[in-house]
């Protein structure tokens, strides 16, 4: 197989629902589902091999070993059960691995962090459902407890977000989980610092940017995947050979989508629940 030097820039493509309904705030990050098997076939006809986050950090971290010729990162934020129906079904289709990042707090239950969207009762995973993605090849990986604003939270409450989401999904996964995701992206160096002692490896953020071999690992560039990334677009999105260009004008209008979504949340003060 043809290779490339980690030093490339390499595309982490941030999904988070895969349906056709969506409320106006929450539609920037609702991708359909026909267009989604637009995207999969796209990657397979064009020959991008997939691979999950941690499998990308094992490659860094040997140093001597190169990434396959046309890499790709496909991340899915918040656990919801249209990844279950909607992703997962083409991703085994292509033989596609995926990292799945987990809200633990609403596993059988809705996304009620997204109550603000309008979008508090769509139907989260539960924890049958995330042993069959696993088993089938996706990574799953940690995303919180109850999906807060880190970064507004008094620490040791953002500390056991962290590292309450890793315990419960090791327990019921059976499995070390690896990589975690911010939730908005947003975090600090203390945040940081926090994953990292939870026992992560990486951890994403948002950025709108490549990712490349010297990228922070636990501050992992990615790129927003919405309804209208349509062939043209995610083309473009994976064009490493004009990455400057590209991701300037992408994050010039992307960021203010997520500044909204943002000030939409309060910031969480009240003391985590072991279950929501």
């Amino acid at each position: 197989m043809p290779v490339q030097s980690l030093a490339k820039k390499i595309p982490i493509l941030m999904y988070h629902s895969i349906s056709d309904q969506a409320t106006p705030a929450y539609r920037p990050f609702a991708v359909p589902p026909a267009l989604f098997a637009q995207q999969m076939e796209y990657l397979h006809q064009q020959n991008y091999t997939p691979l999950t986050v941690t499998q990308f950090m094992e490659i860094r971290a040997a140093g001597k070993q190169t990434l396959p010729a046309k890499p790709v990162l496909l991340t899915f934020d918040d656990g919801l059960e249209d990844f279950y129906t909607g992703a997962f079904p083409l991703l085994r289709r292509y033989g596609f691995p995926a990292t799945l990042y987990v809200v633990t707090g609403f596993m059988h239950k809705t996304s009620r962090w997204l109550k603000e969207d309008g979008e508090g009762e769509r139907p989260m995973m539960t924890w049958e459902q995330l042993a069959t993605v696993q088993a089938g090849g996706i990574e799953c990986g940690g995303h919180t407890h109850s999906h807060p604003q880190l970064d507004t939270m008094p620490f040791t409450q953002a500390r056991a977000e962290i590292v309450l989401c890793k315990k419960l999904l090791e327990e019921h996964l059976g499995r070390k989980v690896s990589s975690f995701a911010y939730p908005y992206g947003y975090h600090t160096a203390a945040m940081k610092q926090a994953v990292r002692a939870a026992g992560y490896t990486s951890a994403c953020a948002v950025k709108y940017e490549m990712c490349s071999e010297i990228t922070d690992p636990f501050a992992l560039k990615r790129l927003l995947v919405g309804p209208a990334t349509d062939i043209p677009a995610l083309s473009a999105l994976l064009d490493t050979k004009h990455t400057s260009a590209l991701t300037g004008i992408y994050k010039s209008a992307r960021v203010p989508v997520w500044r909204m979504v943002r000030r939409a949340k309060a910031p969480a003060s009240r003391p985590l629940p072991e279950q929501l």
